[in-house]
């Protein structure tokens, strides 16, 4: 299965930086080409459940998540229910003078025909998380 990290230094500070990568419930806004739907299906504290249609290379997920949040240190996505169940995105934020740097592990889980389309394609998967991470990293920076 796809396991693989991303690294990146964003020039904002962490505050700014968490609230912009944690803002799921902004990201059909935020990245649509990414996320074409987002529905909120509960929040308590810093859990909350989301149903997501995420499209990550040519491949399209429809995913139920749960996002936990360590504030503003960690955010943790668990794939509890769809096309991805048991998968998890870990992201760090550590500040930096003036800057955050961004850590990302991800383990894609996929099944039937993701799951050997996967076995080809685990680099494109790393390629496009790279390009969304990029993506709300601007946002962040502005």
């Amino acid at each position: 299965m796809p396991k693989f990290s991303v690294e990146k230094i964003v020039y904002a500070k962490r505050d700014v930086v968490f609230e912009i990568f944690s803002n799921f419930e902004n990201y059909q806004k935020l990245v649509p080409k990414y996320y074409p739907s987002v529905r909120v299906r509960s929040v308590r504290g810093d859990v909350s459940v989301v149903e997501e249609h995420f499209i990550l290379g040519d491949v399209e997920l429809l995913i139920m998540a749960k996002h936990v949040f360590e504030k503003p240190i960690l955010h943790n996505i668990f794939v509890i229910g769809g096309d991805a169940k048991g998968s998890q995105i870990k992201q760090e934020f550590i500040e930096l003078e003036n800057n955050t740097k961004i850590l990302v592990d991800v383990d894609l889980k996929l099944k039937g025909k993701l799951k050997i389309k996967s076995m080809f394609g685990d680099n494109i998967f790393k390629q496009d998380y790279g390009k969304l991470v990029d993506t709300l990293a601007k946002i962040a920076e502005n």
